[in-house]
């Protein structure tokens, strides 16, 4: 494939990017959120454990499917499949975080020095995905038009624990205007695979979030007004355990920095 010669795209010729071009995009070296990159493919987290972890892991994400809705599964010491063809998945995202005992100890965009051939890589569905439905439907999404980051927030509301992981749901917030409130439930709950329905609308403090603009992870977005905030379940939720189950390794994505697909975002809707 070429190679992208130009790596100040502008948000449009972003959009326009085939998911391999978009993955070369980031193997050059280029840093920055996902969301509106490759329109019309999914985006997905990433969860990538020692292969002894593994199964604890996948019964984590059984036991959340709102928050970990598993795509598919890279086995121990594979970096490529029908996900990401012909890509690398110690590359092909702009950034990485890697965990130990966890702890955060670097925010690499490769992977290299530290891939293993006992790691297991799971992709799980991200909110990413619906967004292009919002637009779609005239619903528009803060954190594009504002040109920064999801945020992304800890809640009180604990996981189900599976074997040695648990932790706290985390979710996405994006502010909606009260008169489309009900349409963007209504398009979101089509696309089961990537988070779904919200999982809470309104008032953020019964989520236990107490100021909207000190996310844990991402950006501050400005809420309009008359706009309500809506929260959807988060990928980001794996990492939040692994800071408080500790495993010895575990390598994520950067939150808002996804790992881009070949997949439509059709395939993943139902009727």
């Amino acid at each position: 494939m070429e190679k992208i010669k130009d790596l100040d795209l502008d948000l449009g010729q972003r959009a326009k990017l085939s998911p391999s071009q978009a993955r070369e995009f980031f193997r050059q070296g280029q840093v920055l959120p996902t969301a509106g990159i490759s329109a019309g493919y999914a985006q997905a987290n990433l969860m990538i454990v020692p292969r002894e972890l593994a199964f604890d892991v996948l019964l984590f994400a059984q036991r959340n499917p709102k928050s970990c809705p598993v795509l598919g599964v890279l086995e121990a010491g594979e970096v490529s499949g029908e996900l990401l063809a012909g890509g690398d998945i110690r590359t092909d995202v702009p950034k990485y975080v890697v965990y130990e005992n966890g702890i955060k100890v670097a925010e690499p965009t490769d992977l290299s020095e530290y891939w293993r051939d006992d790691l297991v890589t799971f992709i799980i569905g991200c909110s990413f995905t619906f967004e292009s439905a919002l637009m779609d439907n005239g619903i528009s999404v803060a954190h594009i038009d504002q040109g920064v980051n999801v945020p992304m927030y800890k809640t009180t509301k604990r996981s189900t624990t599976a074997g040695a992981i648990s932790g706290p749901m985390v979710v996405s917030m994006r502010p909606i205007p009260a008169s489309q409130v009900a349409d963007a439930v209504r398009i979101t709950s089509r696309y089961p695979a990537v988070h779904g329905a919200p999982v809470h609308i309104g008032n953020p403090e019964e989520l236990g979030i107490t100021d909207l603009s000190k996310p844990d992870f991402g950006d501050a977005v400005e809420i309009p007004e008359g706009s309500v905030p809506v929260f959807w379940a988060c990928g980001v939720t794996p990492q939040a355990a692994v800071v408080e189950s500790k495993p010895t390794l575990a390598i994520g994505h950067a939150p808002g920095h996804m790992l881009i697909t070949d997949i439509k975002d059709s395939q993943y809707q139902v009727p």
